[in-house]
């Protein structure tokens, strides 16, 4: 496997969520291009939002699959055949952006390609809107690459997005990370009210984008949490948050964007820090807060990156 530059963590290993287990071989056949394994993953998983008329209720369960083992299982359940022959879409596993672009990330680890989740916001989807997004990042052609896998190589286009297979990075890019969203708002450059779940639903604002940040170091390290699992420093009032939290988030801020800049000391740090502050990492459960209403303690079973204290 190969580290990628500037990197404190082995990108092309897998995470204890992007790891197939007893399916990895299902990989085999998927190419390590942008263009397969986005495909892949469109095959495999549908929106259960953006595709909700299409989907029977029955499987409306698949979107609280965390694990890539379990994604796979479920799929395999349902059609016992390579990742890339076709499943009608009422049979595909119902998730979201997370997921294919955890699906795409793990193929591409498979192959040895060094590739990662990126949590933040995309500015593409909606000319009045900002919406919470993840993508992928691998290394390719000797730099950090972002794709879309919802859209990267498929039959829909995007008019606010140019390329979905290559899209730029920087505060003021298609797709701007929670990080940056983050540190616009508090320099007060970034009007927040515009950016969280889709728009009308009311959630979003300041203390969604405060979450965020902690959601894209998980990710970063190997955490790739649902986007509606909660832990540490998260919650939903900033007005009532602690201070301190609101200072860590800062501060964790800094540092990805840092690192995102090629400073390997601040990478090293965040990873220090995420791994030992209980603000940051998940520990043994997190409070899933569905989007289909109701909230429950999930226990991680020990399957996490940072330690499970």
């Amino acid at each position: 496997m190969t580290k990628s530059p500037a990197a404190v963590a082995d990108h092309a290993r897998q995470s204890p969520y992007s790891d197939p287990a007893s399916w990895a071989s299902l990989f085999d056949e998927v190419e390590p291009t942008i263009e397969a394994v986005s495909g892949m993953s469109r095959n495999v998983v549908a929106h259960y939002r953006a595709q909700e008329s299409e989907l029977p209720e029955s499987s409306r369960d698949d979107i609280g699959l965390r694990w890539i083992d379990a994604i796979l299982q479920t799929d395999q359940a349902r059609h016992p055949v390579g990742l890339m022959v076709e499943r009608a879409l009422g049979e595909r596993v119902q998730g979201c952006c997370r997921d294919h672009s955890l699906l795409a990330v793990a193929a591409l680890r498979h192959h040895g390609v060094p590739a990662r989740n990126r949590v933040g916001f995309a500015r593409y989807l909606s000319p009045t809107w900002n919406a919470d997004h993840v993508i992928v990042e691998a290394w390719l052609g000797g730099r950090w690459k972002r794709f879309d896998p919802e859209f990267a190589g498929g039959p829909v286009a995007l008019p606010l997005l140019s390329d979905p297979a290559d899209i730029a990075a920087g505060p003021d890019s298609p797709f701007p990370t929670a990080a940056q969203v983050w540190a616009g708002h508090r320099a007060g450059t970034i009007d927040v009210s515009r950016y969280g779940v889709a728009e009308g639903l009311g959630i979003g604002g300041d203390w969604f984008v405060h979450s965020y940040v902690i959601a894209e170091l998980a990710h970063r390290f190997g955490d790739e949490l649902l986007l509606w699992d909660t832990w540490g420093a998260m919650c939903r009032d900033l007005d009532h948050a602690p201070p301190a939290d609101i200072l860590l988030v800062d501060e964790v801020a800094a540092l990805l964007i840092a690192a995102d800049e090629g400073d390997i000391g601040a990478e090293g740090t965040l990873l220090q820090r995420y791994r030992t502050d209980p603000r940051l990492h998940p520990g043994s459960s997190v409070r899933s807060v569905s989007p289909y209403g109701g909230v429950s303690d999930i226990n991680l079973s020990g399957r996490t990156a940072a330690p499970a204290g």
